[in-house]
């Protein structure tokens, strides 16, 4: 069973999406890390993000994967050089290009094939378009203000203030949803869920709840 978990960034999907696997005993799948390999990659090779021809040559010899929890390119592992503010900057214009985007679409399905259908996914579009077949799709939200004191902590964060988050975020929100391919949005049958008054354990007892062998 594929539990599809979108939304946002700065809405809590992966510490939800990681609590939720650990509970029921599957794997789980950042898939936005994988878009951020692919950005890292691109950078890396001195291409222009915006040579759309140049990243997916790029993008398709990058030897992309997820293992141990850990976003890797070939046999080394990028977790943390993937979350720098440069990759961060470039990862919206990377994950547009809709031929990157079938490619590592391509990487997230035979990830869980190969874990027997059984996983928690989290990222932007895995109840529309990677999973639209998932027979739990969660999308969670939260006001603008609130992802961006969430933020405010993170490492791509750079220290920036939190006026400062939640103008990007709003950015991003509005990139993310108007993109012709693959935007934003939840599913006709997600669930809805607003963190903003939430605590972690909260959201992780409401997604808990949804899967029908824990209901």
């Amino acid at each position: 069973m594929v539990i599809a978990i979108d939304g946002p960034s700065g809405v809590g999907k992966s510490t939800v999406a990681r609590a939720v696997a650990e509970a029921l005993g599957i794997g789980y799948l950042d898939t936005g890390s994988t878009y951020r390999a692919a950005t890292l990659a691109v950078l890396e090779a001195g291409v222009d993000p915006s040579d759309a021809d140049a990243v997916v040559a790029v993008v398709a010899r990058a030897g992309i994967a997820y293992e141990d929890g850990e976003v890797r390119l070939g046999d080394r592992p990028v977790g943390v050089a993937v979350r720098s503010p440069e990759v961060t900057a470039a990862s919206s214009a990377v994950s547009a290009i809709p031929e990157v985007r079938r490619i590592v679409v391509a990487i997230q399905r035979d990830w869980v094939a190969q874990r027997g259908g059984r996983a928690v996914v989290e990222g932007r579009d895995i109840g529309t378009v990677v999973f639209p077949l998932a027979p739990v799709k969660v999308f969670l939200t939260a006001s603008p203000e609130v992802r961006a004191a969430r933020r405010a902590g993170d490492p791509e964060a750079a220290g920036a203030d939190v006026a400062a988050i939640e103008a990007a975020l709003r950015r991003r929100d509005e990139y993310d949803s108007t993109r012709e391919m693959s935007p934003l949005q939840p599913a006709a049958d997600a669930v809805i869920i607003d963190t903003s008054t939430m605590n972690a354990d909260e959201v992780i007892d409401t997604v808990l709840a949804l899967v029908p062998e824990r209901s």
